[in-house]
């Protein structure tokens, strides 16, 4: 229902971060929002887990934390859902998080600890919920010289920024296997060079890690021209898609030589080849 002229119309816009996020493995970030690190995974023995909750804006920011379900589409987007696909298990009955709303000052952080639970009686496999952090906006107070104006409305759209965190337990032996089955190279209509990719993935587990994309010259030189950190297939799904742009360089001839394409662990170490590809440009 909408109310009668003079009053104020609040329109509150969710975001969800569904892509990846370039340039820092550890660090998702949203709005004045930074949470570290970017995902929470259980094995073994480990039972607890901080995440670091930062506010970088210039307000003092409150955010309520809740536990939501994702799937993840092909296309690499997440959708919200109430009942698991066939092959995906949640997590939210066996972890517990502490604060549920935290309230950062500037330049202000806070520990929100995630502790497993209830998990001896689990069966093998792979457990997965995502922990969202919404920011609560201000409300403002109303604007009384709007009433002067009988005949209008005025429409105020006030952003709320979110964050979701996956938190994964696993439980048993983990096994997966990833293969790229397509690699195309695109000179791009926008002027953009881009490559499109098909991952295939098997297993009981999801894998993420980061994708980079070298092209080499006939003369065998070396220039990494596309990178995105983070890049994730999560259970059950069997197939991802991706496009990732290049860079445009004019020492970079993209009409010979080749693309290597390359997805590895995500490391502060020597990272491992998952699985790579090549393009031939010819």
């Amino acid at each position: 229902m909408i109310r009668k002229a003079g009053t104020r119309l609040l329109i509150a816009v969710a975001i969800f971060l569904t892509g990846q996020f370039w340039g820092l493995p550890e660090v998702k970030a949203q709005g004045n929002l930074i949470i570290m690190p970017r995902r929470v995974t259980f094995e073994g023995t480990k039972r607890t887990q901080e995440l670091n909750v930062a506010n970088t804006g210039k307000d003092t920011a409150k955010y309520l934390i809740s536990v939501l379900q994702y799937r993840m589409l092909e296309n690499g987007n997440f959708e919200e859902i109430q009942t698991p696909d066939s092959g995906q298990y949640f997590a939210d009955k066996n972890f517990r998080f502490f604060p549920r709303s935290v309230v950062l000052a500037p330049n202000e952080s806070q520990t929100v600890k995630v502790q497993v639970i209830n998990t001896s009686e689990l069966k093998s496999g792979e457990y997965r919920s995502h922990l969202y952090f919404r920011a609560v906006a201000k409300e403002k107070p109303e604007d009384k010289t709007a009433v002067k104006f009988a005949k209008t409305m005025t429409v105020h759209l006030v952003p709320t920024f979110g964050i979701a965190i996956p938190v994964i337990i696993r439980v048993g032996a983990a096994k997966t296997t990833v293969t790229i089955n397509k690699t195309e190279f695109d000179a791009g209509a926008d002027g953009i060079p881009k490559v499109n990719l098909g991952f295939t993935r098997s297993g009981n587990v999801s894998v993420y890690g980061d994708l980079l994309v070298n092209y080499i010259s006939d003369q065998g030189k070396s220039t990494q021209v596309g990178i995105a950190k983070g890049f994730a297939i999560y259970t059950p799904n069997l197939t991802r898609l991706f496009t990732l742009n290049l860079i445009q360089n004019t020492a970079i001839n993209y009409n010979k030589g080749k693309l290597q394409v390359l997805y590895t662990t995500s490391s502060d170490k020597k990272p491992v080849i998952i699985t790579e590809s090549t393009i031939s440009l010819q």
